[in-house]
C-alpha cells in the first residue's frame, strides 16, 4: 500500500470540503437567508463561527495529510484507489459533521412524550415516572410547541383544555405555576424545563415563554446527519428544521450542500478538477455504484466533466423552475440539491408538503416538477447526455431505462388501486370521485418515484396507507434507480441480470447439456465473472440487511418505541425498514422513522451503525468492506 500517495489524495478531499463550506457562510446574514420573521433579523453568529471553525479544521487536515504525502511516488493502482474512495467518505463524514457540532445545532427536545400520560416519558433519554393528568396537560402543549414554547396565557388555555380532555373535570386542583414548579424540582426535569426569564438572552419570541430545552447534537448525531447528506440518504435526526435558533440557515444550507457534493460524487469532482490520468478510471469505478456501461467518451476525465456539467445544469434548471413556482431562492436551491442528488433533505418539517399547505396551486405544480426531475436523477446520466445531444432513441432503447419506467408506472397503478379501495388519499368523505383519483395519482406517483429513486421526499404520510401499499414501498427500497445515476439502492440493471441468471440456472437444472449465454438487450454478456459478481452482490446485501436488522433489534432498547407493548410490538418491522432505508439510501421508513418521524430517538450506537450502512449503500460495497481486511493494508 502506497500510504503517502493515499494521504496526498485524501488531503485534496479535505480541501474540497473546506472550500465548499465557504459557500454556506453568506446565508448567515438575514437579508440573504430569506428570513422574514422579525424576531430573527440578526446575524447567525453561532452558525457562522461553526462553519469558520470547520473550515479551519479542513485546512489543518489538508496541511497534515499533504505534508505526509508530499513526496509520494508511484502510480495509483487498484488497491490505492479503493483505499482513497473508502477513506475519503470517512473523512468527508467526519469533517462534514463538524459544523453541526461546533455551531451547537439542536436535534430534538429534551422531553419525549408518548400518546398517553400513563406511559413513562423520556427526559434526556432516561425514563421517568408517569405523569399525572395535570403534569401531562402542562408538558404536552410545550412538546408540541417546540423550542419556542408558549406564553403564560397561551399555556394556561392549553393546560385547562388538555386537563379537561383527560379527566373530564373543569379545573385542576393545582395551578399552572404550582404544577410547573413541582415538576422542575424533580432531578431530570429540572434541566429540561425553562421558565419565563430563566434565559434573558434568548430571542424575544421565547424569552418570556415556558419552554422545553433543546438538546444539542452529539457526535453520533453529527456523523449521522453528515453521512446522510453525502450518501444522499436524506434520513435525519433533526426534529425541527424551521427554528433558526436550533438550526441556523447557514448550517441548513451546508446540510443541503452535502447532498450536492454526494450526488455529484466527491471522487467524480476530484477527477474533474485534477484528472489523475489513467488513475481516474480506477477512482470512478469504485465511486459510482452499479455495473458499468459504455461511456459517452473514451477518456474518463472527459466523462467526469460531462457528468458534472449535466448534473450542475439540471440543478440550475430545477432551481429556476422552483423559484418561478413561488419558492424563495434559498428553498429553491436547497430542494434542487435534494432532488437531483436523490437525497431528500428539505428546509421544512413537512418536506415538500409544506408548499402545498402554503399555496395548493403552486404546491401541486412543484410536486409534479419534482417528480420529473427525480425520474431524471434516477436515470443513467450517460443516457441523459445522449438525450441532451438529440439522441433520444438511445434512452428509449435502453433496456434498464424501460424496466425502470415500467416499474414506476406499474407500481403506481397498483398503489393507487389499493389506496382508492382503502381511502388512503382522502380525509373528507364528500370528496368527489374525480378529485379522489387526482389525489391518488399525485400522492401515489410522487411517493413511488420518491422511494424508488431513493430521494425520500414526502407530500403525504404513507405510513398511514394500507398494509399492502406500505409493503410495496418497503420492497421498492431494494430496487433503486439506474446504474450511473445519483439514485441509491441495488440498481435496476442488477435486478434484470439477477432474474436472467436465476432463469438460466433454473433451465440448467432440467437441461444440463444446454449452453445458453446470458443476454442483455439481445446481446450476449461477454464478462465471464458478471454472473458471479451479481450473485455475490445480492448475497452481501442480504447478509448486511439481516445482520443489521438483528443488531438493531438486539441492541436498541424497547423504550425507543415506548414502554407499553402496543409500541414495542412494532419493533421488528420498524427496525427492518430502518436498516433497509439506510442501507439503500432511501431515508424515511415505517413506524417511528416514517414520513413524519425521524431517527433522533435511536441510541448513539445504533446511529453509528446506520451511518456505516449509509456509506456502504452509497459506494460499491467492496470499497468499504476491504478497509476492514488486514491483508488489504499490507505492503505489496
Amino acid at each position: 500500500m502506497n500510504y503517502r500517495l493515499v494521504c496526498r489524495l485524501l488531503s485534496i478531499v479535505c480541501l474540497i470540503i473546506g472550500v465548499t463550506m465557504i459557500f454556506s457562510l453568506p446565508w448567515a446574514w438575514p437579508a440573504i437567508g430569506h428570513r422574514t420573521d422579525e424576531n430573527f433579523q440578526q446575524f447567525e453568529t453561532r452558525g457562522f463561527l461553526g462553519l469558520v471553525y470547520s473550515i479551519i479544521l479542513c485546512i489543518i487536515s489538508w496541511a497534515i495529510l499533504w505534508r505526509i504525502g508530499r513526496k509520494a511516488q508511484g502510480e495509483l493502482y487498484r488497491r490505492e484507489a479503493m483505499a482513497v474512495v473508502g477513506l475519503s467518505w470517512i473523512v468527508a463524514t467526519v469533517l462534514g459533521g463538524m459544523p453541526y457540532l461546533l455551531a451547537g445545532a439542536s436535534g430534538k427536545l429534551a422531553v419525549r412524550l408518548f400518546d398517553s400520560h400513563l406511559l413513562e416519558p423520556q427526559v434526556y433519554g432516561q425514563d421517568v415516572a408517569p405523569l399525572t393528568p395535570e403534569e401531562y396537560a402542562l408538558v404536552q402543549p410545550l412538546v408540541m410547541a417546540g423550542a419556542r414554547g408558549l406564553s403564560k396565557e397561551r399555556l394556561q388555555q392549553e393546560f385547562l383544555f388538555r386537563y379537561h380532555e383527560i379527566t373530564g373535570d373543569e379545573a385542576p386542583p393545582r395551578s399552572l405555576g404550582e404544577v410547573f414548579d413541582q415538576l422542575t424540582e424533580l432531578p431530570h426535569w429540572h434541566g429540561a424545563l425553562i421558565a419565563p426569564g430563566d434565559e434573558p438572552d434568548a430571542p424575544i419570541d421565547r424569552a418570556l415563554n415556558y419552554r422545553i430545552r433543546p438538546v444539542a447534537m452529539n457526535l453520533a448525531d453529527a456523523m449521522f446527519e453528515s453521512q446522510s447528506g453525502f450518501s444522499t440518504t436524506g434520513a435525519t435526526v433533526i426534529a425541527n428544521l424551521e427554528d433558526p435558533i436550533s438550526m441556523p440557515h447557514c448550517i441548513l444550507f451546508w446540510r443541503s450542500s452535502t447532498h450536492f457534493l454526494g450526488g455529484l460524487g466527491i471522487i467524480v469532482l476530484f477527477v474533474v478538477l485534477l484528472g489523475q490520468g489513467s488513475a481516474g478510471k480506477a477512482l470512478m469505478r469504485n465511486e459510482m455504484p452499479g455495473p458499468s456501461k459504455e461511456g459517452s467518451h473514451s477518456r474518463m476525465q472527459h466523462t467526469a466533466w460531462t457528468f458534472a456539467a449535466l448534473y450542475c445544469s439540471l440543478n440550475l434548471l430545477l432551481t429556476l423552475l422552483l423559484w418561478l413556482l413561488g419558492m424563495n431562492f434559498f428553498d429553491a436551491v436547497c430542494h434542487a440539491f435534494g432532488t437531483l442528488a436523490t437525497g431528500g433533505f428539505s428546509t421544512y418539517n413537512a418536506s415538500l408538503g409544506h408548499f402545498y399547505q402554503v399555496d395548493p396551486v403552486s404546491g401541486v405544480w412543484i410536486e409534479y416538477v419534482v417528480i420529473v426531475f427525480m425520474i431524471l436523477a434516477g436515470s443513467n446520466f450517460t443516457l441523459l447526455y445522449f438525450l441532451a445531444i438529440g439522441q433520444a432513441h438511445r434512452l428509449i432503447k435502453d433496456i434498464e431505462w424501460r424496466y425502470y419506467m415500467g416499474i414506476i408506472f406499474g407500481v403506481t397503478i397498483v398503489v393507487m388501486a389499493f389506496g382508492l379501495v382503502y381511502d388512503d388519499f382522502i380525509t373528507d368523505p364528500e370528496t368527489s370521485a374525480a378529485s379522489e383519483v387526482s389525489y391518488a395519482l399525485r400522492y401515489g406517483l410522487f411517493q413511488v418515484v420518491s422511494i424508488m429513486t431513493t430521494t425520500g421526499y414526502g407530500t403525504h404520510d404513507f405510513d398511514q396507507w394500507n398494509s399492502f401499499g406500505r409493503g410495496v414501498l418497503f420492497l421498492l427500497m431494494f430496487v433503486g434507480g439506474c446504474a450511473g445515476s445519483t439514485g441509491g439502492g441495488l440498481k435496476v440493471i442488477r435486478h434484470i441480470l439477477f432474474h436472467k441468471i436465476l432463469f438460466l440456472q433454473l433451465e440448467k437444472s432440467y437441461h444440463p447439456t444446454v449452453v445458453r449465454p446470458l443476454r442483455l438487450g439481445g446481446k450476449p454478456v461477454v464478462d465471464p465473472d458478471l454472473q458471479t459478481n451479481i450473485l455475490v452482490y445480492f448475497g452481501i446485501i442480504l447478509v448486511l440487511f439481516v445482520f443489521g436488522w438483528l443488531a438493531v433489534v438486539t441492541l436498541e432498547p424497547d423504550v425507543t418505541w415506548g414502554s407499553a407493548r402496543q409500541h414495542t410490538e412494532h419493533k421488528l418491522i420498524d427496525s427492518a425498514t430502518a436498516v433497509a432505508a439506510t442501507l439503500n439510501n432511501v431515508g424515511p421508513g415505517l413506524g417511528i422513522i416514517g414520513a413524519t418521524q425521524n431517527y433522533a430517538n435511536f441510541t448513539w450506537w445504533t446511529k453509528f451503525l446506520f451511518t456505516a450502512l449509509m456509506m456502504i449503500g452509497r459506494l460499491e460495497i467492496f470499497a468499504v468492506l476491504v478497509l476492514f481486511v488486514p491483508g488489504f493494508w499490507r505492503s505489496r
